[in-house]
């Protein structure tokens, strides 16, 4: 009953943070999962359950989808998925976990302690989002993390929080269904991780609700110092979960 508990857990908060921000299902729930899971099941289950918030929140950015933004993202996040999926059997978790983590914590800390953000603007064009979407394709095989090097870059642009939601949500739709279809191919999609993703279903779903919601009733300005303190919180968690 503990181990389902921390695993229920790791499901509401992940949903929350996804409908809130848009990102984040990977980064939330391996907090609380990789106490109680092998990393391998652990991924697939962030995989399975990120496509399913992420397919519920998509609606309430649909408009602000604009697939020229979105496809040097994709093309380089198909290049990833694989490399990280490849990487997964082999990849030291935690040793993974502490290097984001100070990159993370490293990088929103400094964002919070500037009293202007940063803007690249244009910078490097579409050969640069690729190159970033192919970091986030393999985090993302290796273990459903292809939110965060997105989020932040288009955070650099200086996009509204729309268009923010509206590349790096497609773009963690696509991606993650790349890796699943991958697990998929490969094995790891086993009847244990099935029964935990059954069990963590509603918890996502009602997760994703609430922070859909909430998503709707704050500015751009909040929504970017939302995402900065996400990314220092979860560099914190992951960091000190693996030290621990």
């Amino acid at each position: 009953m503990h181990m389902e508990l921390i695993i229920l857990a790791g499901a509401l908060c992940a949903g929350v943070v996804t409908g809130l921000s848009g990102f984040g299902t990977g980064l939330t729930a391996l907090g609380f999962w990789l106490y109680v899971l092998d990393p391998a099941i652990a991924a697939a289950l962030v995989v399975i359950c990120s496509v399913v918030g992420q397919l519920q929140s998509l609606c309430s950015v649909r408009r602000a989808v604009t697939w020229t933004r979105i496809w040097p993202f994709l093309i380089g996040g198909a290049l990833g998925v694989p490399l990280g999926v490849m990487a997964l059997r082999s990849v030291d978790a935690p040793m993974l976990k502490v290097l984001l983590g100070l990159f993370l914590l490293g990088y929103a800390g400094l964002m919070l302690s500037l009293r202007q953000l940063p803007v690249v603007s244009a910078w490097g064009g579409k050969l640069a989002d690729g190159i970033v979407g192919t970091g986030g394709g393999v985090l993302g095989g290796i273990a459903g993390l292809s939110g965060p090097l997105p989020s932040i870059w288009c955070g650099l642009r200086g996009w509204r929080a729309d268009l923010q939601r509206g590349v790096c949500q497609p773009y963690n739709l696509a991606i993650l269904g790349m890796a699943l279809g991958v697990y998929a191919f490969q094995g790891l999609l086993t009847w244990e991780v099935w029964k935990l993703a059954l069990l963590c279903m509603p918890a996502t779903l009602l997760g994703t609700h609430c922070g859909t919601r909430l998503y709707g009733r704050i500015d751009d300005r909040q929504f970017r110092y939302l995402v900065q303190w996400l990314l220092l919180a979860s560099g914190l968690v992951l960091t000190l979960s693996s030290l621990g």
